[in-house]
């Protein structure tokens, strides 16, 4: 499985700005999508998941509210709408794949498809 996500850039506090990750290989509806974000000087941290089949999300709590987890199995591609985004939110983001997605886990080393980041930058 290859994940590719873009759609990162600089914006004001209060834009919006939705990310795309591109899925390739071979995948399952059992596979649990995932968005981390990782911060400078900071741990990985979980973002939101959802079950590729498109249920099920759930979302970190900083970020509960004003991002949407959700895709498109068309284009095999899953998105992170972001709004209201604060300074706090700056940090560079990552899709990653769970291939056992029989539990929903936030943790980052239960995921063994990551693709490379993108940078979001927030400013005041």
């Amino acid at each position: 499985v290859q994940l590719q996500a873009s759609g990162g850039g600089l914006v004001q506090a209060g834009d919006s700005l939705k990310l795309s990750c591109a899925v390739s290989g071979r995948t399952s509806s059992s596979y649990v999508m995932a968005w981390f974000r990782q911060a400078p000087g900071k741990e990985r941290e979980f973002v939101a998941l959802m079950r590729w089949r498109g249920e099920s999300t759930y979302y970190s709590d900083s970020v509960k509210g004003r991002f949407t987890i959700s895709r498109d199995n068309a284009k095999n591609t899953v998105y992170l709408q972001m709004n209201t985004l604060k300074p706090e939110d700056t940090a560079v983001y990552f899709c990653a794949a769970d291939s056992n997605g029989s539990i929903l886990r936030q943790g980052k080393r239960y995921y063994h498809y990551w693709g490379p980041g993108t940078q979001v930058t927030v400013s005041s």
